[in-house]
């Protein structure tokens, strides 16, 4: 399967590699184009002017107007009763995953999924829960009878099954509804309960047609609670949301408090939000446009296996002998930046990048590969 939405912090070229670098032959004068994630857009105007207009209170004692706006809003909109605005989609992972389970329960996930692979062990290290990792099919999702037969038996030898976690998007690919509806089918016919990190949830609704909002609606339907992201292809600066039922959220909101995660007039942050989500979800289909372009213009690019992109990412593995960590460096010298795995190269698009800009992303490419086979 496509590697993980998540991006490996160690191995991605900083901005000020491209900025600072002057002078070097086919360098990109001026802003790079940075495709490392869409975690890196920064607030247009009427996003900062909805910001500093928003009124604001004390979230703590739950007075906050802009931030409990927030929470009714995309509650209702996901179709559940109440919602909990938290910092990051970890802290949103995590609190829902310590209100399902409790110490000594585990949780049913993907091998390369992001609530396991990357958000640093939270469950087990401060909840004393238990993953029961799965391996991923070759569209990132997990095959049924493998989430079956994970379920452990009612035996004091073995954790306590409690939850059933799945992504969507995952690995920049859409999952089917049909295969949700069979996955969270199971859990239930188990006892579990079920969790989304949804933290591209728009970008997969956008994927699958129609009216995004009720795509993202009928894809939340099937899980227990969602995490939704609002700093990634929304474009907000920080936050996502926790939604579920009003028992849940509030146990939630206890974890929440006690992860340090209860934020004060964090009605500014909320107000970034709401802007996103009514401005910034119909235009995810420009990002997907764009990975698509930059997909078809490196089709035939020697040295990289580029694969079709279906969302907002394109995923290029290297051939034998190319050796990725110095093709990410020519890139960011020529004003290129990506993310890098081992024998893998990640481009996200997001709402800072243009038409020309991924045209001239193209072009790097093409003159950085070419660069990189003439020299082998």
């Amino acid at each position: 399967m496509p590697t993980t939405d998540a991006a490996r912090t160690p191995e991605v070229v900083d901005a000020s590699t491209a900025a600072n670098v002057t002078g070097a032959a086919g360098e990109r004068p001026g802003r790079p184009i940075d495709l490392r994630s869409d975690t890196v857009t920064r607030p247009g105007e009427a996003m900062r002017r909805a910001m500093a207009e928003a009124e604001v209170g004390d979230d703590v004692f739950g007075d906050d107007p802009t931030v409990n706006a927030l929470q009714e809003r995309i509650a209702g909109l996901l179709g559940f009763e109440a919602a909990l605005f938290v910092s990051s989609g970890t802290q949103s992972n995590l609190c829902a995953l310590l209100t399902h389970c409790g110490r000594g329960d585990e949780y049913i996930v993907g091998q390369m999924a992001h609530a396991y692979r990357w958000e640093g062990g939270g469950a087990a290290v401060l909840g004393g829960i238990q993953p029961q990792p799965l391996p991923h099919r070759e569209d990132g999702t997990l095959d049924p009878l493998d989430i079956a037969a994970a379920v452990k038996p009612d035996d004091p030898h073995f954790a306590r099954t409690r939850l059933l976690c799945l992504e969507n998007t995952i690995g920049g690919r859409a999952v089917s509804m049909e295969y949700l509806k069979a996955a969270t089918e199971i859990a239930r016919d188990h006892g579990l309960a079920t969790h989304l990190d949804g933290a591209r949830l728009f970008n997969a609704a956008v994927a699958g047609g129609g009216d995004p909002y009720e795509g993202a609606r009928l894809i939340a339907g099937h899980f227990d609670s969602v995490s939704v992201c609002f700093s990634k292809g929304l474009g907000a600066p920080v936050g996502s949301a926790l939604v579920g039922s009003r028992e849940f959220v509030a146990g939630a909101r206890r974890w929440r408090k006690v992860l340090g995660g209860g934020m004060r007039q964090a009605g500014v942050l909320a107000a970034a939000a709401v802007h996103a989500l009514d401005h910034h979800v119909t235009r995810l289909a420009d990002d997907h446009a764009h990975a698509a372009l930059f997909a078809e213009g490196l089709k035939d690019v020697r040295g990289l296996t580029v694969e079709p992109s279906l969302t907002n990412m394109v995923f290029a593995r290297s051939a034998p002998g190319v050796d990725t960590d110095e093709v990410r460096d020519r890139l960011a010298r020529r004003g290129l930046l990506c993310a890098g795995y081992p024998g893998q190269l990640r481009f996200v698009f997001h709402l800072d990048v243009t038409r020309a800009d991924t045209e001239q992303a193209v072009r790097i490419v093409r003159e950085t590969l070419a660069e990189e086979t003439a020299t082998r």
